[in-house]
């Protein structure tokens, strides 16, 4: 392999996932026992590692997949092997930084960077040194690009910018101004939301080409069209998030239009993928082919649910409430997160077959089954809340708290089911990732076991 530092790009992002959900089960666990490692970990502790890890799954995920598809699937040699390596080394030492930082509670940031300022500059580095390499790498070839290096690119540069505009509110100008400095920070937020879907989303439309065999998949006029349809989500899809600021309306619709049309696109784009794509190739691909099937029904369901709360009446009922967070974790979780563990097993598959096996079929079942009952909870105690908010007020929070016990429970149990389905897939995954790093032996496994 040219480029094994793109494998442990994969590594890093699994075990931030694992992180991640674990962080997620305990904070849930002190949503049903309030005093729960309260001393040890609270809350507010646990939510910043939660949300920053899921986060780093998803940026190293996808930067480990592109690294490793310019590398040996396109066969491209890299501009610069050092500024790979600095890359994953800054990233790593700022991360263990990052955590440090929550373990200690030494915060500053603001909402999803909640760690000290500073620690964004190697982060913004690391993303700059990422943009070099790329775009160095593919220099010369941009006439002949299919949209996924399209997408990969405009996913960095923009990465870059968005994460030091959310940092805009230390500015003097701008940070004793409450309105102008919420509203640029909702913005950078959404539009790094944004960002990341690029890289997510070309990695999608990289999979169906390949899988397929079809290199038209990448360069027809649908999926051009769904670039720069993502490229304007990116740039105003982020206005419907801010309901409370005082914006224009049109600006708020308009987003949630832009918005909504991009998911379309795309699931209209694997759902024809997977009428055209021959038995033979779904089989030979069995496992990369359920989770972009998965990422498909969960496009669907976020649409319904996300088009719901778009009318302001209903947001006015919704916003700040679990359904939200069942908006997000769809998106997240079933959305982003299925569509790299499809990047993972077509990466692993290619050098470590046995990573299709029973374990890894019986974690994506798990996954699945567990996911569903987890927003269709976080939904039920949305509702919950939304009721209470508006029409229960003689009710007190505490009581209203109560009411939701059995829900809380119902989310944990199916938040421990969806860490323990991720977790038989990572397994699979890592013992394939120490066979190409190290060249271990591989085990066999025979067709029938799938």
């Amino acid at each position: 392999m040219k480029n094994k530092v793109s494998i442990l790009f994969l590594a890093t992002a699994l075990l931030a996932l694992l992180c991640g959900m674990l962080c997620g089960i305990l904070a849930g666990l002190q949503y049903v026992i309030p005093g729960f490692i309260k001393e040890i970990m609270p809350f507010n502790n646990l939510r910043p590692m939660h949300v920053t890890s899921v986060i780093s799954w998803i940026v190293l995920a996808a930067t480990g997949g592109i690294y490793y598809y310019m590398s040996e699937i396109e066969g491209q040699e890299l501009f610069s092997k050092l500024l790979v390596k600095a890359h994953f080394f800054i990233f790593i030492v700022t991360g263990c930084l990052i955590y440090y930082s929550y373990y200690t509670k030494t915060y500053g940031g603001k909402e999803y960077l909640e760690f000290p300022p500073y620690l964004i500059l190697p982060v913004i580095a690391g993303w700059i040194l990422f943009g070099i390499s790329y775009f160095k790498t593919l220099s010369g070839k941009a006439k002949s690009w299919p949209v996924y290096f399209w997408m990969w690119g405009t996913g960095i540069v923009l990465m870059a910018y968005h994460l030091s505009e959310a940092y805009l509110w230390l500015h003097p100008s701008v940070g004793p101004d409450f309105i102008k400095a919420l509203a640029i920070q909702w913005k950078a937020g959404g539009s790094f939301v944004g960002s990341w879907n690029m890289l997510v989303y070309g990695t999608a439309i990289f999979l169906m080409a390949k899988i397929k065999g079809d290199d038209s998949i990448g360069r027809n006029r649908i999926a051009f069209f769904f670039y720069f349809l993502g490229l304007t989500n990116l740039m105003f899809g982020w206005a419907h998030h801010i309901y409370i600021v005082p914006t224009s309306p049109w600006l708020r619709y308009s987003a949630y239009i832009i918005s909504m049309t991009e998911w379309i696109i795309l699931g209209s784009m694997i759902y024809q993928w997977r009428k055209s794509l021959p038995v033979e190739l779904k089989i030979k691909n069995l496992m990369p082919y359920r989770f972009l099937m998965a990422a498909d029904v969960w496009i669907f369901l976020n649409l319904i649910l996300a088009l719901l709360f778009s009318i302001p009446a209903i947001n006015f009922f919704t916003h700040g409430t679990h359904t939200t967070v069942a908006h997000s974790m769809g998106t997240t979780i079933g959305i982003n997160t299925t569509i790299l563990m499809a990047s993972l097993l077509y990466i692993t598959k290619q050098v470590y077959p046995a990573v299709q096996n029973k374990l890894t079929v019986a974690g994506f079942k798990i996954f699945n089954v567990s996911l569903l009952l987890f927003w269709i909870s976080l939904l039920v105690a949305g509702v919950k809340k939304s009721i209470w908010q508006y029409f229960e007020q003689t009710i007190s929070f505490g009581a209203m708290q109560d009411q939701l016990y059995w829900v809380y429970i119902a989310f944990l149990i199916f938040g421990v089911g969806i860490f323990s389905g991720l977790s038989l897939i990572a397994y699979q995954l890592m013992k394939a990732f120490i066979f190409i790093i190290f060249k271990s032996k591989p085990q066999k496994v025979p067709d029938v076991a799938l």
